[in-house]
């Protein structure tokens, strides 16, 4: 007897619902980021390492979603969109997952304590890229529900708009950074040195959050161009 494949089942649908499924995991990882935030500004490292098993449990699914949809896409689509575009994608998308893996990694690695002026800066901070990951969610379905629908580019100032929206949510990340950066640098002499280093790599890291998300927007106003 043979056992049914659920996702090539799924690209019986459309092969938008496993690039939407792949996005899910990869929203619900970021969605962890806050609450881990939270956690270790208290200290409370046992919350902090149940929240980043649920990180690595959710990346790893998103692993082996996007596996599975290397596997299993078809060489040709009756779709208004190319293979390539689509496997390009879901790399842009799985990149998201792995940086929240790695930000909420080195943090409870190293115990990491958040200097107090830093506090409420990077909580807002995070809020916007988890904003960001949200919103390329958002476009995601939005795409998926438009060409499956069959109306096409006749529909497509809704995508635009949900784009334009998350390159105002990245623009903001952007410019969050630069003044978080700016007040660390001022705070530089209270600080241990490789603590410091430490706290650059993960204000960058926030922001690569932010920008890979905008790059899921990116690629998806490619797919509506073409």
């Amino acid at each position: 007897m043979v056992t049914p494949n659920p996702f090539a089942a799924m690209f019986g649908r459309s092969p938008f619902q496993p690039l939407l499924a792949h996005i899910v995991k990869a929203q619900e990882c970021a969605d962890q980021l806050l609450p881990f935030f939270e956690a270790s500004l208290v200290g409370d490292w046992e919350t902090a390492a149940r929240i980043r098993e649920t990180v690595t449990r959710l990346e790893h699914e998103a692993d082996e979603l996007k596996t599975e949809l290397r596997l299993n896409l078809p060489n040709t689509l009756f779709l208004p969109v190319s293979r390539t575009d689509l496997l390009e994608l879901i790399t842009v998308q799985d990149k998201m997952a792995n940086k929240v893996r790695d930000i909420t990694g080195i943090m409870l690695g190293r115990t990491m304590q958040m200097p107090e002026p830093l506090v409420q800066p990077m909580r807002d901070y995070m809020r916007t890229a988890v904003a960001c990951v949200t919103q390329a969610r958002q476009a995601m379905e939005e795409l998926g529900a438009l060409l499956e629908s069959g109306f096409g580019r006749n529909v497509s100032d809704v995508m635009q708009r949900l784009i334009r929206e998350l390159h105002v949510l990245e623009h903001q990340a952007d410019a969050q950074q630069v003044a978080i950066r700016r007040q660390l640098f001022e705070l530089e002499s209270q600080l241990p040195p490789v603590d410091v280093v430490f706290l650059y790599k993960i204000i960058d890291w926030v922001g690569e959050l932010s920008d890979r998300a905008e790059r899921v927007g990116s690629r998806l106003q490619i797919l509506m161009a073409r």
